[in-house]
């Protein structure tokens, strides 16, 4: 069957792709799986439910919830009867879930359990139009979401041709959902995205994908990101199998239990499996440690189309057979594509990765386009590291003069919610939408990403430093785990370090270095010294004025917990500003009365 909406992508598993495991779940240390046929009776016993309570075509729902197979048959269920999903992320601030409970109307939120509920509960004053709350989880003092599920069972037959009908009378234009960004500057704004816009990037992103129907995917990015969203409907309109991990933790443990073909990242994670088989090499001894790190350095250099020539390899082809292959079994041994979205991938990991046979396709999109505009393909000429890949078929690209990425294309979306004036400032009269982001267009209609247009700054020099640039550059380092480039207006840049502590605490270590904790360890000066030289090496590579003249070192991990970093784990520059006042003072030589 065609697929045109969200929702017809189960129907189409049932007709065409019953499988025993369409969705499952890690709990309680064993897998739980969902057939197909289960998967559909779960979605339409929701929608009876939610018909037999009155529920109109239009009216929202929020979840907040970790990923579970339950969060696609409430998605569906409740899409399929015209309902408009709001799924938020479960680290948001008290004043960012304010704002989305009260301006979302929504009239119900499902949690995933307790310690999501708790995180609300006194955010509800002012949400006056939200009617109850539901858990996936038991949760004592709350309706749980089988609630709706049982008056679904009783009212199935009643209410069997209202479902057809309502099902019908969903068009692929309609409103579907309401992402809110992650606002790294401000309250998040409502993204409204239709049946049609979700879709038509399944349409457009699908045959790019290697992985066969009966393949499967682990999936541990949240579900309520639109690039996991859009990833979790094409790979089941593919007919894949979908494996939730348990958290971004147990990733590795969850690759070798599941084999999966593949699975949706954020290069902080690609970063972070990196870092790992590094310090699985260090820990390695004489010849067997010197073999990986020969392999590593060739890995380094890969080049696609083999283009380095038939010695380089021959090279690679021992290397693979004696370390590549046992990165690959760290992975599960069944990696078809990993595709990477959400910020820009360090050039160095695409090459170590797709030379080791883990097939790394970077991509680029926002949640307002749904989100994919470009993506990498498996093979060259279609793939090419430093860039985002070729533009897919179905969306159209332009570079304006001042290098901002405009696009057009049915993934747009409908537009901000109760927010007409913002829509005009990023749509403009003739459909482009302007991206914010600074790009070039390559051969092959490739798109090279070179920075935000926001986040670019000048020097009181007049040069302009791009730091996602810069800062991508540092974080190739072990001793950096997290990087804020600043130097608006001023004569140089310069920069707040979190260090990865981690590799830190075993350099001391190695070195004898004594410390009480992470505050008097980032004071030490044998520390700061340390790491002034992997700054003057790093700066060696880049252009004078982008090289960092100052830096301080933080003794906190960032995450997004804490607000350093989004939900997709990008830098909050905002907040950081404002946390690191004193430090950024200190780096220009500023006094408490500036």
């Amino acid at each position: 069957m065609e697929i045109k909406r969200t929702f017809d992508i189960v129907d189409n598993l049932v007709e065409n792709l019953q499988r025993d495991d369409a969705l499952a779940v890690k709990r309680n240390g064993k897998w739980e799986k969902f057939n197909t046929l289960q998967y559909k009776e779960f979605v339409d016993n929701f929608s009876y439910g939610l018909l037999a309570s009155g529920f109109k075509k239009g009216d929202k729902i929020v979840t907040i919830s970790n990923n579970r197979p339950e969060w696609n048959f409430i998605d569906a269920g409740m899409t399929q009867v015209g309902l408009v999903h709001v799924p938020v992320y479960a680290n948001l601030g008290h004043d960012e879930y304010e704002h989305i409970l009260s301006h979302s109307d929504a009239r119900i939120i499902i949690v995933s359990d307790e310690e999501f509920y708790i995180k609300i509960k006194d955010r509800l004053k002012k949400a006056p139009n939200v009617e109850k709350i539901y858990s996936f989880d038991e949760v004592k003092g709350i309706a749980n979401w089988m609630e709706l599920i049982d008056i679904g069972k009783d009212n199935a037959e009643k209410y069997k041709n209202e479902l057809q009908k309502r099902k019908a009378d969903v068009k692929p234009e309609d409103l579907m959902s309401i992402i809110y960004t992650s606002g790294t500057t401000g309250l998040p704004k409502g993204v409204m995205l239709s049946h049609e816009n979700f879709i038509s990037n399944v349409h457009g992103s699908i045959d790019i994908l290697t992985v066969k129907s009966d393949g499967t995917f682990l999936s541990f990015l949240p579900l309520c990101h639109v690039f996991e969203r859009m990833v979790n409907y094409m790979i089941q309109a593919r007919g894949c199998g979908v494996y939730y991990a348990e958290s971004v933790d147990t990733i590795g443990e969850n690759l070798r239990e599941v084999h999966p073909n593949g699975f949706a990242s954020v290069p902080r994670v690609i970063e972070r499996l990196y870092d790992k088989l590094i310090l699985k090499g260090k820990e390695l001894k004489g010849v067997k440690k010197n073999l990986f790190f020969w392999a590593v350095n060739l890995s380094l250099k890969y080049e696609l189309n083999k283009a380095n020539g038939p010695f380089y390899e021959f090279q690679r082809k021992i290397a693979d057979k004696l370390i590549y292959s046992k990165w690959r079994e760290a992975l599960g041994g069944n990696i078809e594509n990993v595709v990477s979205g959400g910020a820009a991938l360090q050039e160095r990991l695409a090459r170590v990765f797709n030379c080791a046979g883990i097939t790394i396709m970077e991509g680029y999109g926002l949640t307002e386009t749904s989100p994919v505009i470009a993506v990498n393909h498996i093979n060259y000429p279609n793939m090419k590291f430093g860039t985002v890949g070729p533009v897919i078929k179905n969306v159209q690209v332009k570079i304006a003069e001042d290098g901002e990425i405009l696009m057009k294309g049915p993934n747009l979306m409908m537009g901000y919610y109760k927010d007409p004036e913002k829509t005009k400032e990023v749509i403009d009269k003739e459909g482009w939408f302007h991206t914010g982001d600074i790009g070039e267009l390559q051969e092959n209609n490739i798109l090279k990403i070179t920075d935000r247009k926001k986040e670019i700054f000048k020097l009181s020099t007049g040069k302009y430093v791009a730091p996602q640039v810069v800062e991508n550059k540092y974080k190739e380092s072990q001793f950096i785990e997290q990087i804020m480039v600043v130097g608006e207006g001023e004569k140089y840049a310069a920069a707040i370090i979190g260090p990865s502590h981690q590799f830190l605490h075993g350099w001391c270590f190695k070195h004898n270095v004594k410390f009480r904790d992470n505050e008097d360890l980032i004071k030490k000066p044998i520390v700061i010294e340390r790491y002034q030289i992997e700054v003057d090496k790093i700066n060696e590579t880049l252009g004078r004025h982008m090289q960092i003249k100052k830096f301080e070192l933080t003794s906190e991990e960032w995450t997004p917990e804490t607000g350093e970093l989004s939900p997709t784990l990008k830098v909050k520059r905002r907040f950081l500003k404002e946390k690191y006042k004193d430090k950024l003072d200190q780096l220009y030589g500023y006094t408490e009365e500036g």
